[in-house]
Parts: structure tokens; sequence; C-alpha cells
């Protein structure tokens, strides 16, 4: 696999590689879990407590499942999000846009090459996407799963209107981002 960027970047050692795709697995089956509880699509602004806040659980987005899938796994995007300075400060809103979250991703973990090859996307590996046609926003944002579709690709986790869905959707959509973050104590 071709990193693009990343500070934190060792492909030579397994034993980080091994962390990294167990920590991937876990954050894809925190996001598989949000699949069991309905959600209704609101991309509306709400004032949410800082940090650890999240807007009301039958509230979600795209950004949201991958917001707390992190956040099961202890890991709060919302405070990492303003304190990384790749937002407008806001700490109501900031973590919940997609191109805020590539801007994150990109600062603190590993930008990987954008591939036609399914073996190069990775279970907790987090994808945005460009969607022409989109309703509430042009951005959109999900979580590689641990499972393969019938396509032979990854199925993705997200929102993209329907509630969190398990979905085979990783090539649905022109991809314009890849991206590996394991956390403030991660190599991504």
């Amino acid at each position: 696999m071709l990193y693009l960027a990343g500070p934190k970047a060792d492909a030579a050692d397994p034993s980080a590689q091994a962390s990294d795709r167990a920590f991937g697995v876990r954050l894809a089956q925190a996001a598989l879990e949000q699949t069991a509880t309905p959600v209704l699509y609101s991309p509306a602004y709400y004032k949410i407590p800082y940090p650890m806040g999240d807007v009301p659980w039958y509230i979600g987005v795209c950004t949201d499942v991958v917001v707390r899938a992190y956040r099961a796994l202890g890991i709060d995007l919302q405070r990492l999000v303003h304190e990384a300075k790749v937002g407008t400060g806001d700490t109501n809103i900031d973590h919940r846009r997609v191109a805020v979250l590539q801007r994150f991703f990109a600062k603190k973990g590993q930008r990987l090459a954008i591939s036609d090859d399914p073996r190069a996307y990775l279970p907790g590996d987090i994808v945005t996407y460009h969607l022409p046609d989109g309703w509430f926003s042009n951005s959109h944002i999900a979580i590689v799963s641990d499972r393969t579709a019938p396509s032979g690709a990854p199925f993705v986790i997200h929102n993209r209107g329907f509630g969190v869905q398990l979905e085979d959707w990783l090539f649905a959509e022109r991809i314009t981002g890849h991206y590996r973050y394991s956390g403030p104590g991660g190599r991504g």
C-alpha cells in the first residue's frame, strides 16, 4: 500500500501494523453496532456539551457514525478536532463536517492512496466521497467494515439518509479521501 502522507507511518513495523489492524476491526465493529439503533437524518445545528458532546441519540448524519464509533473506543473527535485547529473553532459542529474531518485525519493520521483495488481498504479505514446529487451535502464519509460484500469489496458502514447501514457501497461514488487513524496514541 502506498502511504501519501502521515506523521506516524511506519510500514516496516509488523507489530504496529497488527495493532493498527486490530484497532481498525474494533472501530468497524463499533460502527456496525450503530446499525441496530434507528436514527433520523438531520444536518441541523445543535448546541452540545464539550468535551464528549453529542447530538440526541436518535439524530445522526454520516459524520456522526464516525464520531460515535471513535467515541465507543474512548476517542473524542469533538475535542481532538477542536485542539487540532482544523475547523472554525465551533465545538458544536466542526467534528460533524466532512471537510473538517478530512483535514483532521490528514493532519493527525495517515492519508492513504485512493485506489480502485478493494484490498487497499482495511477495516476501520475512513473513506470520503463526493456525492453529485447529495440531499443535504455533496460530501460524505464512511467507515470500512471487516466484512466482504458479494462484489468482493469490503462493506462500508455509513448513514446516507436512511439510518446507519452496512452496505456494499465502497465504490458507489467518487472517493475523495482515504485515511487511517487509530487515536492520539496510535500510529495512524
